[in-house]
């Protein structure tokens, strides 16, 4: 692999990390009301799922045999964070005059 190709993919690696963490935190410090409102799943489902996609992203690397399990963690990070925390953050913020 050329040496650009490896830290455009060590930066991608590593900048997808701190991406979960944030979502398993975020996660952690919202209502448990807020996800049944917003008609998702339980927040105990939310943090499972957030939690575990932290762990694939720390265990497994974008660039080795682990790359599927991965991928799953990210794509179950970005999920929450595209889909659940607009709905949890409308929802928490009330209504607007």
């Amino acid at each position: 692999m050329p040496v650009t190709a490896a830290w455009i993919v060590t930066i991608i690696d590593w900048a997808a990390t701190p991406v979960g963490v944030f979502a398993f935190i975020h996660a952690l410090l919202q209502r448990p009301d807020a996800f049944t409102a917003i008609n998702k799943m339980t927040k105990p489902a939310w943090l499972g799922i957030t939690a575990g996609g932290t762990a694939a992203l720390l265990l497994f690397r974008f660039y080795d045999f682990g790359m599927m399990f991965w991928i799953a963690g990210l794509v179950a990070v970005l999920v929450y964070i595209v889909d659940v925390r607009p709905g949890l953050i409308e929802v928490q913020r009330g209504q607007k005059w």
